[in-house]
């Protein structure tokens, strides 16, 4: 199998420097653009499995050079894209496009070890070798429970996560499969409750990455549906997936919680009987 191929971009000489020893030392195949246009037309040329992006660039910059090479009928590679300063905005328009974002702060090799190991799960081993000895490293096994809820209606996140919290369950939302993955890789959720229907990918999607990562392949899974889902359907979310369990089970979106957090009560030993039915 060849190596995989990143294309690096920056326009500050250390940085590019570092990240190309870095990312070889892995075990990539290394290019480097020093400005927004080059690495377009370098990308366009080669089709990166991956690349890395500095959002501040001359000539053009970072995310609207991605936001070209990522139109529909373009070429699938992944990008991460980086920045000296850490944008709440710009790291909503990455996860709107579904790319990753690292600062270029305390954490930056940490945050590139980690996406690097989800895009290419199979080089796990020779990153966190590379990366440091802080780099890639997780959250910490939760100490109580922790729920992932995963819905792109933002209502029914606020509506389980504040039922959830009032029972001393610690909640993380995401809105959308790619979102989840990554809080899943980073934070050691007891269990994901999923909607079955997204925009970006549906349930069978998210439990099928969910399963090829070492880190999140036994994460037991809820799925949720606003419909009732056919026999064949719910036969396929509940496989096996790669020596892993499917979803534990499916459950009809609802007003009442009760079946939801008897399940939750089962894998995280909340006590959910204070708000079922409130």
């Amino acid at each position: 199998m060849s190596a995989p191929r990143i294309l690096i971009a920056d326009d500050d000489p250390g940085v590019l420097a570092a990240l190309s020893t870095r990312c070889k030392k892995m075990g990539f195949e290394v290019d480097t653009a020093h400005n927004g246009m080059q690495m377009l037309l370098k990308a366009r040329r080669t089709a990166p499995d991956l690349m890395i992006v500095d959002v501040n660039m001359p000539k053009l910059d970072g995310l609207t050079a991605s936001c070209h090479l990522l139109e529909p009928g373009g070429p699938p590679m992944d990008v991460i894209v980086v920045s000296g300063i850490s944008s709440e905005e710009t790291l909503e328009r990455c996860e709107a496009l579904g790319m990753f974002y690292a600062c270029k702060q305390a954490e930056f090799w940490r945050d590139i070890s980690k996406a690097l190991t989800e895009i290419f799960p199979h080089m796990a081993a020779t990153i966190a070798a590379q990366a440091g000895p802080m780099a890639g490293a997780p959250d910490v096994v939760p100490s109580r429970p922790r729920v992932l809820i995963v819905d792109d209606d933002e209502e029914i996140g606020i509506f389980l996560t504040s039922r959830l919290k009032k029972i001393g369950i610690e909640v993380l939302y995401a809105s959308n499969a790619g979102r989840a993955l990554r809080l899943a890789v980073w934070h050691y959720p007891s269990l994901i409750v999923t909607d079955f229907s997204m925009p970006d990918g549906d349930a069978g999607l998210l439990l099928s990455r969910l399963r090829s990562y070492p880190a999140t392949a036994a994460i037991p899974v809820v799925v949720l549906s606003g419909k009732d889902i056919d026999e064949p359907t719910s036969k396929m979310l509940k496989r096996e997936v790669m020596g892993h369990a499917g979803a534990i089970k499916i459950v009809k979106k609802s007003f009442d919680v009760s079946e939801l957090f008897d399940t939750i009560q089962e894998y995280c030993s909340a006590e959910p009987s204070a708000v079922v039915g409130r």
